[in-house]
């Protein structure tokens, strides 16, 4: 449930280092995305504070420096045009270039990994396990002693070997004594020629307790949940600079740029710049009039604006969300905003 901490509460933050996700859930959540940051950042400076590092994108597991918060200061005329220098939402804080993951990618990440656990004692009879199975839909149950021994793992593949020599087997005689068995932390990649081989993982927290099974189905469906999202926003980031490099000029995107980076070229800015080119709600005047002479530039006299770049300015907020590779999958909300965007580019460009 959505909450706020008290003022008090979020003033005796001042100076302690606490992991974020302590930070999330003094706010009654653990997702980081484009409705829970802007909320936690927004009170952070109610009461004068914020992160470092900036807890909306820095790592899933990382600590936080709970500070006190200083407006940016405005920048001089003649160098307001850059990004990120005149209203304090440019592309500095769009975590990597390309949305490229934070840090790798750990077995631990796949929800299964540490969900929970089913397992039996070693003396429960066969015909019960594998009714377990089958009427649970589980292809593997591992037998765990007391919740802390593992004997081994019971199979569909090994119950069948099994059965093909007596018909009165034992639940020991239908265990894989040696099922495979990773930590938590172990690099996603690495293990994935594991899960091919044996179809499953058992995985092991940091405290040496069984938290989870990752299967073959897990690692599709964790990839159909991440992966999409990266190619998506990939797509639309591709179709953006086509569109905005050929009809929008140099000198109109030097405007947007820092200045110690005003190449002038479209595949030089991310989704920040790419607002701030078609914005004519910014805070800065002079890029308001430019943002005017970029949309007309664009011909599509039967989109509406203000509605673009609204959409816009969210896959820059989703961007910045999945460039983490965390282990919350996208909403529903942001999946369907991802596709109602790309779906509009298709039909302009």
């Amino acid at each position: 449930m959505a909450q706020n901490p008290s003022e008090e509460e979020l003033l005796a933050l001042k100076g302690r280092q606490i992991p974020v996700q302590d930070l999330l859930s003094l706010f009654g959540t653990r997702l980081r995305n484009g409705l829970t940051v802007p909320r936690i950042e927004q009170a952070l400076k109610d009461v004068g504070l914020t992160t470092l590092p900036y807890f909306g994108t820095c790592n899933h597991g990382a600590d936080v420096h709970v500070v006190t918060w200083q407006p940016q200061p405005q920048a001089a005329p003649e160098e307001t045009g850059g990004e990120g220098e005149d209203d304090g939402e440019g592309d500095q804080e769009e975590p990597g270039a390309g949305g490229l993951p934070a840090r790798p990618l750990r077995i631990g990440d796949i929800p299964s990994a540490t969900g929970g656990l089913f397992s039996v004692e070693p003396d429960t009879p066969l015909t019960q396990v594998t009714w377990l199975m089958r009427t649970k839909g589980y292809s593997q149950i591992p037998v765990i002693e007391r919740g802390a021994t593992l004997c081994g793992v019971v199979t569909w593949s090994s119950v069948a070997k099994v059965y093909e020599t007596t018909a009165s087997a034992v639940l020991a005689e239908a265990m894989v004594e040696d099922p495979p068995v990773v930590e938590a932390h172990h690099d996603f990649f690495q293990l994935l020629p594991r899960v091919s081989d044996d179809g499953y993982l058992l995985v092991r927290a940091s405290d040496g307790s069984f938290c989870g099974i990752v299967t073959t189905a897990d690692i599709t469906q964790r990839f159909d949940a991440t992966a999409w999202p990266f190619f998506v926003v990939g797509e639309i980031e591709s179709r953006l600079r086509k569109c905005l490099g050929a009809r929008i000029g140099e000198d109109a995107i030097r405007a947007v740029q820092l200045s110690n980076k005003r190449t002038g070229l479209i595949t030089d800015l991310m989704f920040g710049g790419y607002v701030k080119l078609l914005d004519g709600d910014q805070q800065n005047p002079a890029l308001r009039t430019r943002s005017d002479e970029n949309w007309q530039a664009l011909g599509w006299p039967g989109v509406d604006r203000v509605q673009f770049v609204r959409q816009l300015d969210r896959v820059r907020v989703i961007r910045n969300g999945i460039a983490h590779f965390d282990a919350e999958p996208l909403s529903p909300r942001s999946a369907k905003e991802l596709r109602e965007f790309v779906g509009l580019l298709r039909q302009l460009t």
